[in-house]
């Protein structure tokens, strides 16, 4: 159970410092951060099978429905890697934070209207006042928080794929950066033949790095929460995946200084409720009834 927990806390805490990360390398423009980063995270993947002796799987990956679900999987992936890189980047991180705030509930938004499972009343009570929230933020705003929705959505829609997946955490994260690879290694091409591939023409050793270090900084904290996922109830992950937005909101509000006015605290103060329904009435229900005298 330490153990578990342990890993899992490295996971999100290592999630949650991402933008530290991406802001490090804001002289490259998102796209090629994220074609260098399906690069990498191949070649630090492939090591990784090499060393491990770990290729059966590719056999699975010849049957039609594993392969055309993982490449569907690739492209929410990538989405959302855009998506966040760009939302980073440009000084977005406190809306990046609420997609993945909002993304639990969404998750059994989406397990309602896919897998069929049935919603208690606190779960519908927590989506109505989240959406509430959203509503706010639109409003106040006057533009929808497109950021926020679409990290929510297409890493809701990736998980969904990945809940029932023929391919564990490395043999599918592998396999997703296999399908990206031609694409991304073609756009590194294209770029290189245009002089415009920033790994190259930077005068920064430190961005270069920087760049082949998106594979491991990709691919280890997924395999430390597939470690931990195994040895901790469900509800311990549940409560220890808020510990990756709060981080990243936490940097966009003091590090990065973003604007965080009292008409948005109002909006993200009815998500934050949504969370503590959310979790309270899951916490509540796992706990044991005392027993009788």
């Amino acid at each position: 159970m330490r153990s578990g927990i342990l890993y899992a806390a490295l996971a999100f805490l290592c999630w949650g410092l991402f933008p530290l990360y991406f802001h490090a390398l804001d002289e490259v423009p998102p796209l090629q951060i994220l074609a260098h980063r399906m690069v990498w995270s191949l070649a630090f993947l492939l090591i990784l099978l090499i060393l491990r002796r770990q290729w059966k799987w590719l056999e699975q990956v010849r049957q039609p429905r594993v392969f055309f679900s993982f490449v569907l999987s690739a492209l929410l992936l990538s989405a959302n890697w855009l998506v966040y890189i760009w939302s980073v980047t440009n000084h977005h991180v406190i809306e990046a934070s609420l997609g993945y705030f909002i993304n639990p509930l969404v998750n059994i938004m989406l397990g309602y209207l896919i897998l069929k499972e049935r919603m208690r009343p606190a779960q519908w009570a927590a989506i109505a006042v989240a959406a509430l929230g959203v509503g706010w933020l639109t409003w106040q705003a006057g533009t929808v928080p497109w950021i926020a929705l679409i990290l929510a959505f297409s890493f809701g829609a990736y998980g969904l794929l990945r809940k029932t997946a023929a391919l564990g955490a490395l043999e599918g994260l592998s396999f997703e950066t296999m399908v990206l690879f031609p694409l991304a290694a073609g756009y590194v091409v294209w770029l290189t033949v245009n002089g415009q591939n920033v790994f190259l023409t930077t005068e920064s050793a430190t961005t270069q790095w920087l760049l082949v270090m998106a594979g491991p900084f990709t691919a280890i904290p997924l395999l430390l929460f597939a470690t931990g996922a195994r040895k901790i109830p469900l509800s311990i992950l549940g409560l220890l995946q808020y510990l990756s937005p709060t981080l990243q909101f936490l940097l966009g509000v003091l590090l990065f200084k973003e604007a965080f006015t009292a008409d948005r605290l109002v909006g993200f103060a009815l998500i934050w409720g949504a969370l503590i329904l959310f979790a309270g009435e899951g916490l509540l229900r796992r706990t044991p009834a005392p027993a009788k005298s």
